[in-house]
């Protein structure tokens, strides 16, 4: 790797191998602008880029975010309606998006393909350097007015806008609200006490010309920092940098920063109110106390803080979640608990949710005692190495299974680039974790920081935060007075304004673009192979174990395989508490939180959870696994093997105290994850008569599981139904002990043979007991029309029609199906249109369904109507070539997306226990390609356009009643 050579137009500052990643980073400045460029290279052909300004808003209006959305709109070069949503199918990208976060705004995308690669560089470097800002996007993308009644001056006014409903979504979760609160206080002067994504009632606050002065001042290679990985040469990056857009700018005299925040003296106590549209509001209030620390480009500080926040906080064992998790103060520790380190100065938090406004007191109390004993009587050592282990492991592993490893490694880094500091030492942790494992060593080492940090710190929040359920109706009721008022003071000529605005929105919404100006790729450059790993080693005997060699920097992952047992109604929707609790009790002579503490010892993580899918050519034929899986250090794989044939066989249930609050936090995480994945929730609701595994997921996963957990928490009140339910999860470890296993092991090669001995030590070959009766689920094929309640200001729709499993030779057209309609008709309809944040549809062959979906949606008939619409339009209109081939790009490059080395292996193990062999998803990606137009309205004709769809929204109660007969509406 080359990365010090560079492009005439820049200067060459600094490299740096970092041996544990494999990656030489280096440091350059462009000459005239001051823009700097870190490249991280590696020889891995998934190429990143990152363009990142620094972003400093100083009011809650989401100028930084709406401009976000409205810079991709059309630039310069590429002066279309929308060309990031347009190269989204005009490529084979692995990854594309736009991020506002509390300080700088990115731009990033990855592909495998390196014309793909440099395509969408042009037209990022356009978009955000020379971007159009459109009147018309900034109305659509972030607020505008219109009358409710179309051309009606007389009807009321209304307020419309993706980024509106998107933050009125947001905002809708609890924690949501709980983090801007508190950043409220926490920072009283700089950029971190406002709403960067816009608070609602702020956002329509913000002008036009509002928008352009932030872009002109913002959006500034001096202002700057591009970020890139991959095996792309850093002078071949920089010379397109440079012809593109760097060399059109002089160096801006203006220096956008954060300040450090003003310190304050002595603590403060605030005590605000959420809105929850729910009648009985007891045990719904949030408590969190908040520190201001130090600056975070201080990579020992950081680490430092980072440690601390782990002792105190990982797990069960660490002494302050064990304080909030054992508390009757509330239900279960706050989910903001632990160091946010993106900001210029990092912040500890701790809290307690579930609770009532009058425990704030015993809960600041329960909070300093707890660390009070920590400053005085320290924690064990070996807590303390353990965690500081944890630390090396996140280190070292090679992720990309979320997003891609180059933009995984850019994004730990970004913060550190922004706020000036030294990205390439985030990335090289090393040397600061050698520092602390000589610092450890100090007997009051952890004591010092707990006092240095938190206990003789005064920069400190106590944040009550309540429900009111009359509060959303007060604001929607001041919203609709101050608009009314606003349309009584409209002249005529600004009602005409206004409709002609809309009119011309509308224009804008339908025109057909030339997109013909921005670059693609074309079937031609699709690869001619799909890279599945395979296993190196698969043995029969003496257990069942299959060995894929991967290169994964020194670790180790161990999976368990067991099948599924048959299960009774009532064990099947126990299955997420009894994989969660197979690792969270206790085991074998361990307390819980010995166990805990053992785990983090031992491995990087320890997870049990269960999967469940349709055969590939009947959908109504499942089979299933509990899948206990570990990941260590190769030094520790012995280690990891005897942990894990511990837990399954000597995870107890009889910690009764510990099994009631794990339920308790389940309950209060299912119901804070409606408005964050209502989306998620409303599909899984729409096919759960549809297939037995889609049931199945509805009633462990999705809404009815939600309802489930509720009614659960609540009988567990009496002791007799807790202990009821342990001894239901130890008769379930009974089941699992009797059922047939098989191994997986995944690590690099010369760990193989270590890697199996490991197993074969402690793992024999059993015999499945005669009594071992397999897993199977009734068949079910109908339809559904629910419409379930909670309170949200947005609302997410689904639709689902029965269709056919991946092995059925529709398949492949319904799976292209679901990119076209979203790219051709739903996208402008529900997101342009509609104002919804996001929509779409998609072929789900494990369930054999197509769905229709929408996100944070202002509206819930239309968007229906529009589902059905979009069915009509492929039906009765001439439809492109192209823009099939864009379909089926979307849908290559989602099937070829990599993931990291472990990943990869397990998903083709996985997809293999299930019929989805190497083989079988090679054939199916042939015939994605092969898919043609006529093959699109066949499918939708014979699959969708019956009345045997089902449908399901997530809304609140006011506006389900709205959607008629016709709907069974079930609180959540």
């Amino acid at each position: 790797m080359q990365t010090q050579h560079c492009h005439s137009s820049f200067r060459f500052l600094r490299s740096e191998t970092i041996a544990s990643l494999n990656v030489e980073v280096a440091e350059f400045e462009h000459v005239a602008t001051g823009a700097r460029h870190y490249h991280i290279g590696a020889d891995i052909e998934e190429n990143v880029f990152l363009v990142a300004f620094r972003t400093v808003p100083m009011d809650s209006t989401g100028v930084a975010h709406i401009l976000e959305h409205t810079a991709l709109c059309g630039s310069e070069r590429y002066p279309v309606r929308d060309p990031f949503f347009m190269m989204t199918r005009r490529s084979l990208n692995t990854f594309m998006n736009a991020f506002t976060s509390s300080d700088w705004t990115a731009y990033p995308f990855a592909s495998q393909n390196r014309k793909d690669f440099f395509n969408l560089l042009d037209v990022y470097l356009d978009a955000t350097f020379f971007s159009r800002l459109d009147p018309l996007d900034f109305a659509q993308e972030g607020h505008r007015l219109e009358f409710s009644e179309s051309g009606n001056s007389e009807s009321p006014l209304v307020y419309k806008g993706v980024v509106l409903n998107e933050m009125k979504g947001a905002m809708s979760s609890a924690v949501s609200t709980l983090y801007q609160t508190l950043g409220k206080y926490l920072f009283p002067t700089t950029t971190y006490h406002y709403n960067s994504g816009g608070d609602p009632a702020c956002i329509t606050d913000l002008s036009y010309d509002q928008l352009l002065e932030f872009y002109r001042s913002h959006y500034h290679p001096s202002n700057a920092v591009f970020m890139t990985f991959g095996d792309i040469p850093a002078a071949e990056l920089q010379e397109r940098f440079n012809e593109q857009a760097l060399k059109r700018f002089e160096l801006l005299d203006e220096r956008i920063e954060v300040t450090d925040e003003k310190r304050m003296h002595a603590p403060i106590r605030i005590e605000e109110a959420y809105a929850l549209d729910e009648e009985t509001l007891d045990g719904k209030t949030h408590h969190v106390l908040g520190w201001l620390l130090g600056q975070s480009i201080d990579l020992e500080a950081q680490l430092k803080a980072h440690l601390l926040s782990r002792v105190l906080l990982d797990n069960s064992a660490s002494p302050l979640r064990h304080a909030l998790e054992s508390s009757d103060l509330g239900s279960a520790p706050s989910p903001l608990c632990g160091l946010e380190d993106s900001n210029r100065e990092m912040s500890f938090m701790c809290g307690l949710e579930g609770s009532d406004p009058e425990h704030a007191a015993a809960f600041e109390k329960l909070v300093l005692e707890t660390l009070e004993e920590v400053a005085q009587n320290g924690v064990p050592q070996e807590m303390v190495e353990a965690q500081l282990h944890q630390l090396e492991l996140s280190q070292r592993e090679i992720s990309g299974d979320g997003y891609p490893y180059g933009l995984n490694l850019i994004m730990s880094s970004i913060s550190a680039a922004v706020h000036r500091g030294d990205p390439i030492a985030v990335l090289n942790l090393d040397p600061v974790l050698e520092k602390l494992r000589e610092d450890i060593r100090r007997p009051d080492f952890i004591q010092s920081l707990v006092r240095e940090m938190l206990l003789d710190n005064a920069h400190r929040v106590r944040l009550t935060l309540r429900p009111d359920n009359e509060l959303s109706a007060r604001a929607e009721k001041a919203e609709a007075a101050h608009l009314e008022a606003l349309r009584q003071r409209l002249s005529d000529s600004e009602k005409l304004q206004l409709i002609e605005q809309s009119s011309a929105l509308e224009a804008r919404q339908m025109q057909q673009d030339d997109e013909s100006i921005l670059p693609k790729v074309g079937i031609e450059d699709v690869p001619s192979q799909m890279k599945i790993p395979e296993a190196q080693s698969s043995v029969e005997s003496p257990l069942r174990l299959d060995c894929y060699e991967q290169g994964t920097n020194g670790l180790v992952y161990q999976q368990v395989v067991v099948d599924l047992p048959a299960l009774d109604a009532e064990e099947r929707r126990l299955l997420p508490l009894f994989s969660h609790c197979l690792t969270e009790l206790g085991c074998g002579e361990r307390s819980y939180q010995q166990n805990q503490q053992y785990q983090s010892q031992v491995c990087g993580s320890l997870t049990a959870y269960t999967e469940v899918r349709g055969s590939i050519s009947d959908e109504q034929q499942v089979s299933g696994f509990l899948v206990l899986s570990g990941k260590a250090l190769a030094a520790k794989q012995d280690e990891l093997a005897e942990l894990m044939h511990e837990t399954l066989h000597r995870a107890r249930f009889d910690e009764l105290k510990r099994l009631r609050e794990i339920v308790a936090q389940q309950r209060t995480r299912k119901e804070q994850s409606i408005t964050g994945q209502g989306h998620a929730l409303a599909m899984t609701a729409a096919t759960a008569r549809m297939s037995p595994s889609a049931q199945l997921a509805h009633e462990s996963r999705g809404l009815e599981s939600i309802r489930f957990v509720k009614r659960l928490d609540a009988a567990l009140k009496e002791e007799p139904a807790l202990a009821d339910l342990a001894a239901r999860l130890d008769g379930m470890k009974q089941k699992f002990l009797r059922a047939p296993r098989r191994f997986l092991l995944v690590g690099e090669a010369e760990h193989r043979e270590a890697m199996q001995q490991a197993v074969f030590a402690r793992w024999q070959q059993e015999a499945v007991a005669p009594e071992f009766a397999p897993f199977s689920l009734d068949s079910v094929r109908e339809s559904v029309r629910q419409a379930w309640t909670t309170s949200t200001q947005v609302n997410f729709c689904a639709k689902a029609y029965p269709t056919v499993p991946v092995d059925h030779p529709d398949a492949a057209a319904l799976t292209v199906l679901g990119d076209y309609l979203r790219n051709g008709y739903l996208h402008r309809a529900i997101r342009e249109k509609g104002g919804a944040y996001g929509s779409g549809a998609g072929q789900d062959s494990g369930d054999a369904v197509f769905r229709f979906f929408s996100y944070r949606d202002p509206r819930l008939a239309e968007t229906l109507d529009d589902f059905d619409a979009s069915i009509r339009w492929l039906l009765d209109s001439d439809q492109d070539p192209q823009k099939l081939e864009e379909a089926i790009l979307g849908v290559v490059s989602s099937i070829d997306r990599p993931g990291s080395p472990a990943g990869e292996a397990k998903q083709a193990y996985h997809s293999t226990l299930f019929g989805r062999t190497p083989e079988q998803r090679r054939a199916f990606r042939q015939r994605i390609l092969e898919v043609g137009v006529d093959d699109l309205r066949r499918v939708a004709e014979r699959y969708l356009l019956g009345d045997n769809a089902s449908i399901a929204v997530v809304t609140n109660p006011t506006r389900a009643q709205a959607l008629g007969e016709g709907f069974e509406n079930i609180a959540i």
